[in-house]
């Protein structure tokens, strides 16, 4: 789950890079935010993720640390800083690029990134009444009504697969864990 983390943010960029002009999603999904001190353990990884939205496909690189206190991540394109993130569990502080599309919105990077790595029993907790997370086969699925509409599922060599069918994007993410986050 460790490696899922940039995956999403990437996945939110590179649907941002595809196109200016993303359609609305299908459903809104609901806002997680969960606090850093929520997360098991902490996080150094290093990122690659391959973006697809449509016929649209990217390869991003990023890089995320997670403690207790905070979340910091930044994430790469064409070895350019497209947008980098802190958050404290009160505030998201977010520093863009003047190119980086304004559909690519920290808070859904964040909520990605917090579906795929921190526990299931944390995000069970902020979840509205009618949605639902389900853990399956070494993966996850938020559904609305019986229908996944965020899945995150394992695939060959340690990668990650996230599939947004609300906004329609994916993501493949392939990390490397560069030891322990500092503390």
């Amino acid at each position: 789950m460790q490696r899922l983390i940039p995956t999403l943010l990437l996945s939110v960029l590179l649907a941002a890079c595809a196109s200016t002009r993303m359609p609305a999603p299908r459903v809104q999904l609901p806002t997680l935010q969960l606090a850093p001190s929520a997360l098991a353990e902490p996080l150094q990884l290093q990122q690659r993720l391959q973006f697809r939205f449509g016929s649209h496909e990217r390869e991003l690189d990023a890089l995320l640390e997670a403690d207790g206190e905070q979340v910091r991540l930044a994430v790469q394109a064409m070895g350019q800083t497209g947008v980098r993130m802190v958050w404290d569990g009160h505030t998201l502080e977010q520093t863009r690029a003047p190119w980086l599309p304004p559909q690519v919105r920290g808070e859904r990077v964040l909520d990605d990134l917090q579906f795929a790595l921190w526990p299931a029993d944390a995000i069970r907790e902020k979840l509205p009444a009618d949605w639902r997370l389900v853990e399956a086969d070494g993966g996850r699925r938020l559904e609305q009504g019986g229908k996944a509409w965020l899945v995150l599922e394992p695939l060959d060599g340690g990668r990650l697969r996230l599939r947004n069918l609300a906004e329609g994007y994916e993501l493949v993410i392939e990390s490397l864990d560069m030891g322990p986050a500092r503390q």
